[in-house]
């Protein structure tokens, strides 16, 4: 069922359906003579609306006493008029005058029912009424087309007119649009504005006259492009150049397509790429709940009336480093987010990304409505905000974590941008139902990717590096000596009775790993496994035990002095 446009349209729709049947038909025909009256540039308040279709003047109250636009309006009048007939068995011959489903009305004005679906658009009042067969279908009063034909009799008359083609007619156009398709390669609009202005008669009239011929004689079609779909190649380029600025009306020429098809390809690729997205968020119970729009999409839950801190507000101004960049200076410029706002925007951010899920599973490429993905790509896009302002608020962190782990091989930059993606991926698996800090859980998921980053970084510099280099890189390593101050040989002495405290087996796997004996290049933990007779595992296991007994020594030793 299609939703009403206005709000307080709906809650009244509810009403009328749940009152007397007897006074349901009644409804109707005020709701069809409501329709008449509606101007669509307009406004027209809710109490205006109540009186003309139920008699009843309501109290006048500040939650309804809005003003309804007249285009809107007249949308949900006949939205209207369907739902009450849909509520009761609303019988044809109750109604006064002649009766009309679709089929009889295009028969009686010549038509197709395409073109009566068009008049509906129009504004052509329909009902659903029970018929003498006992099935339920689309009607049409008498009194309802003759209103409807008042201001648009030449309209109605140029619809009907196509029926009134005579064959020779027919075989001209054809004639002539196959001459045009020859020799100027237009595309079908192009060649159907053009007959339509030489012949008089309607562009939809000329266009379904081509179509039809083509479909009857494939082998002698006037626009056989049109006939084969595009490829799914062709139809990814049609999209990528879409999506680079080229207008549908430039794709419609380059491909020989009309704009409708050139449309429908974009909103089939939107479809699909939206369908094989996947869209990841953090699911909390609140977001199934009824009121959960309003709840957490309304500005009242935005958080931005978080009450002044003193002490987050100093933390927000904190000092700027004097040592950083201008560029990531100024990141010390965005303040931080207090409490509530950071929940909040979560919250939001998640509930955003769930409703485009929901969404997102409801869409059948092969029947694409352009309002669904419009939806969609707007909740995706409001989500996008809602994480920008969480991640601008956190560079900070970034850089003040990334100060601490330089001195490696990475640069200040390079640390940063490693951070940058850590920092990214933290926002879209935090779950803020559990009452941390983001900072806190950030921090922690910064500071494991450098720890495993930065030594992998290390460990491919040290396979070009001397035993002596090694050897400093280690010291240092233990927090035990300063490269910059202790000479090499008091360094490496140093190093060897520490090694000497560890059993044959762990000196020689951490000398020959690390390339301690100048004599011989490091080894590889696998190469290591074949010299000893273990597997590469066990060699790491006793490695890391041996490194954690040099550090409880360097420890001990530390404390003593």
């Amino acid at each position: 069922m299609r939703a009403y446009l206005n709000k307080p349209m709906a809650e009244l729709a509810a009403q009328l359906r749940a009152g007397l049947g007897r006074l349901r038909k009644g409804y109707v025909d005020a709701a069809e003579a409501l329709l008449e009256v509606v101007d669509p540039s307009g406004e027209y308040p809710y109490e205006f609306i109540v009186y003309k279709l139920t008699g009843f003047r309501p109290k006048r109250s500040r939650a309804i006493s809005v003003a309804m636009e007249g285009k809107s309006l007249r949308a949900d009048l006949m939205r209207l008029m369907l739902d009450l007939c849909d509520s009761f068995d609303l019988r044809a011959e109750s109604c006064s005058g002649k009766v009309y489903d679709v089929a009889s009305l295009a028969r009686l004005m010549r038509v197709s029912t395409k073109t009566i679906q068009r008049w509906r658009r129009m504004g052509l009042p329909a009902r659903r009424l029970v018929f003498a067969d006992g099935e339920r279908r689309l009607a049409f009063l008498e009194s309802s087309l003759r209103r409807f034909a008042l201001n648009r009799h030449r309209r109605i008359l140029r619809s009907a007119h196509f029926s009134h083609m005579t064959d020779a007619e027919r075989q001209d156009v054809i004639r002539r649009a196959r001459r045009m398709a020859r020799f100027t390669r237009c595309s079908l609009n192009d060649i159907a504005k053009q007959l339509a202005a030489d012949t008089g008669r309607a562009v939809e009239t000329i266009r379904y006259t081509i179509r039809k011929h083509d479909v009857a004689n494939p082998d002698r079609a006037v626009c056989p492009y049109l006939s084969a779909p595009l490829d799914e190649q062709a139809k990814s380029a049609v999209y990528q150049c879409f999506l680079r600025g080229v207008p549908a009306p430039a794709l419609a020429q380059r491909y020989r397509r009309t704009r409708g098809s050139i449309y429908r390809v974009i909103n089939e690729m939107r479809a699909k790429h939206l369908v094989e997205r996947p869209i990841a968020y953090v699911h909390n119970p609140q977001f199934d709940l009824p009121n959960a729009d309003e709840t957490i999409l309304s500005e009242a839950a935005a958080g931005a009336d978080e009450p002044f801190n003193p002490k987050g507000e100093l933390a927000s101004l904190a000092k700027k480093p004097d040592d950083l960049p201008p560029y990531l200076a100024s990141l010390y410029g965005v303040p931080l987010l207090g409490p509530r706002r950071e929940r909040d925007l979560f919250r939001r951010y998640n509930y955003l990304k769930c409703l485009a899920d929901r969404l997102r599973r409801r869409i059948s490429v092969k029947s694409v409505r352009t309002p669904q993905l419009k939806r969609i790509e707007k909740l995706l896009l409001q989500a996008n905000l809602a994480k920008n302002e969480i991640v601008r608020a956190n560079l900070r962190l970034v850089v003040s974590i990334a100060k601490k782990h330089m001195g490696g091989p990475q640069g200040l930059f390079e640390l940063i941008s490693d951070g940058n993606v850590s920092l990214l991926k933290a926002v879209e698996k935090f779950d803020y139902a559990r009452g941390n800090r983001f900072s806190t859980y950030a921090s922690w998921a910064i500071m494991r990717n450098f720890a495993r980053s930065v030594p992998k970084e290390k460990h491919q510099l040290d396979r070009f590096v001397t035993g002596q280099d090694e050897a400093l890189n280690i010291a240092a390593a233990m927090r035990s000596y300063d490269p910059d101050e202790v000479n090499l040989p008091e360094l490496r002495e140093s190093i060897e009775s520490l090694l000497a405290q560890l059993s044959p087996r762990e000196r020689t796997i951490l000398t020959d790993h690390y390339g301690l004996d100048q004599a011989q290049p490091a080894r590889t933990l696998d190469q290591l496994g074949q010299h000893l007779g273990l597997s590469k595992e066990r060699i790491r296991q006793i490695e890391i035990q041996a490194l954690k007994k040099l550090r409880r020594i360097v420890k001990s030793e530390a404390a003593s002095a």
